[in-house]
């Protein structure tokens, strides 16, 4: 009997309480816009090279590769009885330490401060995000989870907009008082977000209970164990979920990994590739840079805008063509606007290509969760979804160990050129979505496959 016919259904949740448990994610969203919009162009204003690009971004997905599946793993068995707590202390935490990193970026005086910094960023990011897709999955009943996924793909446009906002313009001019303190643009924009993403998810750590874990006694028993055997019984489970990995994992992983390496392309390269190859600028450290990469940003905005809308509409493209060609279809518009970058010379041409981002977006950060969580046994949310964060992060390690050659030897530095290679990526990942549609009729043999091996591992 699967977990799903022995357990209490979920009651639903209010329109606000849905709201409230997606805000944090409103934060996270600002320590990564602020990351994708102001970091390249941080590296370069110290010196960096276009071929070191890609290594010194490597921190975002090696901090993902290593911390999340352990958080997730971590996550699956924390219950903190007198507060109520099991995903909100990472949140809180994960929140304190990528401020205090986002706070110190801006003033970094070398490049390799900068990239620590960076990894203790993302190590952070990591620390909070990951959690967050298994608390959806612990809040919500299965009729309710695609709603859930949605706000927060809402939330993330939102945070996206506001982000990007912050990072096109020059606050001191915005805000005439600020500069009497003495902060340059970069800075405040870097303070502002750091302030907003920490308020956000404070909000939500506040505003939004949790449950019990189900079968509260044997979840007890199981965490009351020493380090030793934790660490042995988790290299355990994890094997344990990679040899009864559902097929629909399988088939998202591959899907993932041309998705991932394509959006890694873009956040690494755009704003850069606007300031260079749009804007005609040299010199990293001139006005007319810039004015680039404060562009880059503006029209990152109209991504993030695109998102909330999308989002609205993707219930009804589910209805019509099905979770996976509903997927496929936002993916080839995304790829396909990316791959018109290297052919735009007109700033007000960039809307296009960040409006198909955003919608490829929309779906992105939620579509494939949707499909994979009706897959995966109660018990290991946090686990599976740490591990499906892997098929990110392995394309994004690939991409910044070999592109920085690839583009010094094929592209000519032309940084627009990497841009559309990523789109051309997330096209081939389009062309792969209609084998997910076998799987779209609701958890098959592979979940109950998870929850046998469960029972084996003596959980």
């Amino acid at each position: 009997m699967t977990n799903s016919q022995t357990s209490p259904q979920k009651p639903d949740l209010t329109i606000w309480q849905i709201v409230n448990m997606s805000i944090g994610f409103f934060g996270i969203q600002h320590g990564f816009e602020i990351q994708f919009a102001r970091m390249s162009s941080v590296y370069e204003k110290l010196g960096a090279k276009p071929d070191q690009l890609a290594w010194l971004w490597l921190a975002a997905p090696m901090t993902g590769l290593i911390i999340q599946p352990v958080i997730g793993y971590m996550s699956d068995k924390t219950w903190i009885p007198s507060l109520r707590m099991r995903r909100r202390p990472y949140f809180f935490f994960g929140a304190l330490l990528a401020t205090a990193a986002l706070v110190a970026m801006p003033g970094a005086s070398s490049l390799w401060m900068a990239a620590g910094l960076l990894w203790v960023l993302d190590a952070s990011l990591n620390i909070s995000m990951e959690p967050f897709r298994a608390f959806v999955a612990d809040k919500q009943n299965s009729a309710q989870r695609p709603a859930g996924y949605a706000m927060q793909s809402l939330m993330i446009g939102l945070g996206t907009i506001i982000g990007n906002y912050i990072a096109s313009i020059d606050l001191n001019r915005t805000i005439p008082a600020l500069a009497r303190y003495g902060k340059t643009p970069i800075q405040l924009s870097f303070y502002a977000c750091a302030a907003i993403f920490l308020l956000a998810v404070l909000y939500t750590v506040v505003t939004t209970p949790e449950y019990p874990p189900e079968n509260l006694a044997e979840f007890q028993a199981a965490a009351s164990v020493n380090a030793a055997q934790a660490l042995k019984k988790w290299a355990r489970e994890t094997l344990d979920c990679y040899l009864h990995m559902p097929q629909v994992m399988k088939r998202l992983a591959v899907i993932q990994f041309f998705t991932w390496m394509g959006l890694f392309c873009m956040w690494m390269y755009y704003a850069v590739a606007v300031a260079h190859n749009v804007f005609g600028a040299d010199n990293p450290n001139s006005e007319l840079y810039e004015q680039g990469i404060r562009w880059a940003a503006h029209t990152t905005m109209v991504k993030g805008l695109a998102t909330p809308i999308f989002a609205l509409c993707m219930p009804f493209l589910v209805r019509r063509l099905g979770r996976g060609l509903a997927h496929g279809a936002a993916l080839l518009v995304c790829g396909a606007g990316l791959l018109s970058v290297p052919f735009i010379h007109d700033p007000h041409w960039l809307y296009f290509p960040m409006i198909a981002a955003g919608i490829g977006w929309a779906s992105i950060v939620a579509m494939p969760y949707v499909i994979l969580v009706e897959h995966l046994p109660k018990e290991r949310y946090g686990i599976f979804m740490g591990m499906f964060n892997m098929f990110i992060v392995i394309p994004e390690v690939l991409v910044s160990v070999g592109l920085g050659g690839f583009l010094v030897r094929f592209l000519r530095n032309q940084h627009s050129y990497v841009v559309g290679f990523g789109g051309a990526m997330i096209i081939l990942a389009a062309l792969l979505t209609p084998s997910l549609r076998r799987f779209e009729n609701g958890p098959g043999p592979a979940a109950t496959l998870g929850l046998k091996a469960q029972s084996e591992t003596g959980l």
